[in-house]
């Protein structure tokens, strides 16, 4: 028998959604669920896509994150919308930012989304690409359940902490720039440990704060920040916009991602979109940008950033996407309601 089981996008998307709907949450939220996830899984981001069921599933069961929120949103001023995830997954309130906010960045020139009491938000680096689609510079900052020490320290008081920026292009698929603020994403390390495989050095301490392969032992332990100081001082600036200002959760008092016990996680995400045409100008922005771009892809051996997830997404609509056969199973178990 096989390891591993071939889904079309569609099919994944469906599996995913019955486990959800199995799981105390509402079409609607399964369905924008179910899309974040294959889109994780076709860029090759794992550690964001399908592994991610049971949890989400084990969650809503457990009313960690409320699977029937609808979010809501208030303009408080002509560039800034708050949105109230209402405790429920993310991607739905996401989906809420991106039918109102291209038309407010037009109107004012730059504009700002704020959504509190939310969830983990995946790949972030597809939030800014939506909005790059659209004409639209975008940069995108979230907090995260405590993972990581500051630098120097000894005990977790970021998260992952990711940021993300999106540019568009005159001609092609936008520039993208997703980066986790630790030496990896936490969803890496939960998929090796769902693999029974080792992380490599360099990723995380345990919970005594030595050097670890083991992935268990890392999820009990700290990250280390990319960058050493520097990434921790960036981690600092994603935890002030995510939280403090937006009124959310700081990350030593969010819940983890991953268990299904305790109150939801209550995180923040902030997310800024701006018009070229209110700065330079859209012909002059678009020029300028391939010209910076032209320097990096004459030389031989670079690429932009996202390039990799581009090709892997164009691989998954053409030869079906590969998952394992044991997490196949126990999603099955889910949506047939014995999960």
């Amino acid at each position: 028998m096989s390891d591993t089981i071939t889904f079309s996008a569609d099919e994944l998307s469906d599996l995913i959604v019955a486990a959800l709907v199995a799981s105390n949450t509402g079409d609607g939220s399964a369905r924008s669920v179910a899309r974040a996830l294959v889109a994780a899984e076709c860029d090759g981001r794992k550690g964001h896509g399908f592994s991610r069921v049971p949890t989400y599933a084990g969650q809503a069961r457990s009313g960690k994150v409320d699977g029937r929120a609808v979010p809501s949103a208030e303009r408080s001023t002509p560039g800034v919308l708050r949105v109230d995830a209402n405790l429920g997954f993310f991607y739905p309130a996401m989906d809420l930012v991106f039918e109102r906010l291209p038309a407010m960045a037009r109107e004012t020139g730059i504009a700002a989304a704020a959504i509190a009491r939310s969830h983990h938000c995946g790949v972030i680096g597809h939030h800014v690409e939506r909005f790059a689609d659209e004409g639209l510079v975008a940069l995108f900052v979230a907090n995260t359940p405590k993972a990581m020490a500051p630098w120097g320290g000894t005990q977790a008081v970021f998260g992952t902490n990711p940021l993300a920026f999106a540019a568009p292009r005159r001609d092609g698929p936008p520039m993208v720039i997703d980066l986790a603020l630790s030496q990896v994403a936490r969803g890496n390390i939960l998929t090796a440990a769902q693999a029974g495989k080792p992380i490599p050095e360099g990723w995380a301490f345990d919970a005594d704060g030595k050097p670890t392969t083991d992935p268990e032992a890392a999820l009990q332990g700290t990250l280390l920040p990319v960058g050493g100081a520097k990434g921790s001082a960036l981690a600092l600036m994603v935890e002030i916009l995510a939280a403090p200002l937006i009124g959310a959760s700081l990350s030593t008092e969010a819940t983890s991602f991953f268990t299904p016990d305790g109150a939801p996680p209550a995180v923040g995400q902030f997310l800024i979109v701006l018009d070229p045409d209110a700065f330079a100008g859209r012909e002059s922005y678009l020029d300028r940008i391939e010209q910076l771009f032209a320097g990096i892809t004459a030389q031989e051996g670079a690429r932009l950033p996202g390039a990799r997830g581009r090709a892997l997404r164009e691989a998954a609509r053409r030869d079906g996407l590969t998952v394992p056969a044991k997490l196949v199973d126990e999603v099955r178990e889910i949506a047939a309601g014995r999960g």
